[in-house]
């Protein structure tokens, strides 16, 4: 099936070539001459120079630009935009942002931090006095209730000695007769009695200083922890709060962007499936955004796609030829990208390398100005030029066909560089021979030559597709 194609299309070539053959002989440049009874058009072959070169289309644009980007947080809609191309001056307005939501977004944020101040006041203010409270304790309360506690053992030790003595009258009393058994048991119960109280009060004032008291400042240090830690908590939403309500107030002056020094200003470039520009009236832009550019018009340059071809023969430095609406320029390569531009459908599967070029500094530049850039390979002087399409390549040999006395001489060329209309000869030919353009269309010979090149290259195809095949996972 391939090659049924592949033969067809070989037709269709020599249909155009046939007609393009019969367009030759009701057309000829100086310098050709016809063969009207063999049918074909011949012209001599002579010297001169050759320009071996490539052109494509490109847009001017500058190498430095400065960008003016939205410093406005969230999506943000354009009321006001200067138009492409305005020269303007250090500190004009280029873009207005609508404020209406950033003033709301103050407002509220104003309220948020007047109460997030008073609360960072209002701990701070606790803070304070759970300090003061650990001191108070220390200094104040304890030693109230210490010296209470004093007081209280001093009398019980009192009464424990008065208590003693009454308890030993009683007992000489009872010796001598003047009382009862009973009273001097009952001496006896109330010594103890003081004995315990006295005890008890000792363990009282122990219990104070090692456990009441440690108890009492480990919950207010504990109280004074919590304190400063939400004080500290109040501070940070506070200041938070602060810097949100001037970052509000910051972005409400970016509403406003203005020139950051003079020159011209451009719209970005837009997608080439976008009809608008990409930055107007009514348009939503978001931070970081790029929405104009003022290029540096003294440092211009065009940036082109070359074909993947003749990529390897494009290096830095090479001379290039500009043209532009106001006349041509002489420029040069600035730089060949290592990688291509992403090739699918909608580039028609063309790959290509984006490539720069440099322009000097020349009045009247202005970005998005259509060019046309020639890339100058080489410049060969007084070489034996040969056309295009006089030349039938194989594998192994070129050959063209002379016209000798009106018949097609087949001729053996060796070759050199080219453009896309001539061809440099260095053997096989000499200046002033007639080669037959077109052979294809008018000679035999050249038709089966031909023929045999488009067969070994269907071989050369089936073989590749039967190993493809053979490689293929069953």
């Amino acid at each position: 099936m391939a090659r049924l194609i592949r033969r067809n299309i070989w037709l269709q070539i020599l249909v155009v070539a046939g007609v393009l053959g019969i367009a030759c002989l009701t057309w000829l440049p100086l310098g050709k001459s016809s063969n009207r009874d063999g049918g074909w058009v011949a012209q001599p072959v002579a010297k001169g120079d050759l320009t071996v070169s490539v052109t494509e289309q490109g847009i001017l644009e500058s190498s430095e630009n400065t960008e003016i980007k939205c410093k406005v947080r969230g999506k943000n809609t354009v009321t006001w935009v200067v138009e492409s191309g305005t020269f303007v001056q250090e500190g004009d307005e280029l873009v207005r942002l609508d404020t209406l939501a950033l003033e709301e977004s103050i407002n509220e944020r104003k309220k948020f931090a007047l109460w997030s101040r008073s609360g960072s006041e209002r701990s701070e203010a606790n803070v304070a006095r759970t300090e003061i409270a650990i001191t108070e304790y220390q200094e104040g309360r304890f030693q109230t209730e210490l010296m209470a506690l004093q007081k209280d053992l001093k009398i019980a030790e009192t009464n424990l000695t008065t208590a003693k003595s009454m308890f030993e009258h009683a007992k000489s009393m009872y010796e001598r007769g003047y009382v009862s058994q009973n009273a001097v048991a009952d001496r006896e119960f109330q010594t103890r009695q003081a004995e315990m109280l006295v005890q008890q009060r000792k363990r009282d004032i122990a219990t104070l200083e090692d456990y009441t008291k440690r108890l009492e400042i480990e919950k207010l240090k504990g109280e004074a922890a919590v304190a400063n830690a939400t004080h500290q908590g109040n501070v940070e939403r506070a200041v938070a709060d602060q810097k949100r309500l001037e970052q509000a107030e910051e972005e409400l002056l970016y509403c406003t962007i203005k020139a950051p020094r003079s020159g011209m200003v451009i719209y970005p470039s837009a997608a080439a499936w976008e009809t608008g520009p990409d930055i107007e009236e009514g348009a939503e832009v978001h931070r970081d955004q790029v929405l104009l550019l003022m290029p540096d018009l003294e440092k211009m340059q065009v940036k082109v796609g070359i074909h993947e071809s003749v990529i390897e023969r494009v290096k830095a430095g090479m001379p290039s030829r500009v043209r532009v609406p106001s006349g041509d320029i002489a420029a040069s390569v600035k730089s060949v990208a290592a990688v291509t531009r992403p090739a699918g459908w909608w580039t028609g599967n063309v790959v290509k390398y984006d490539t720069i070029i440099e322009l000097p500094k020349r009045e009247g530049l202005k970005p998005g100005m259509s060019a046309a850039v020639e890339v100058i390979f080489a410049e060969h002087k007084d070489v034996l030029k040969v056309p295009v399409a006089a030349i039938i390549e194989t594998s192994q040999s070129a050959y063209c066909w002379v016209d000798e006395g009106g018949q097609a001489q087949k001729r053996k060329v060796e070759l050199g560089d080219s453009n896309d209309r001539y061809v440099i000869a260095t053997a096989g030919i000499k200046e002033g021979d007639l080669v037959i353009l077109n052979p294809i269309s008018h000679v035999a010979e050249a038709q089966e030559i031909a023929i045999q090149v488009d067969a070994v290259a269907n071989q050369a195809e089936a073989v590749a597709d039967q190993e493809e095949t053979a490689a293929q996972p069953e």
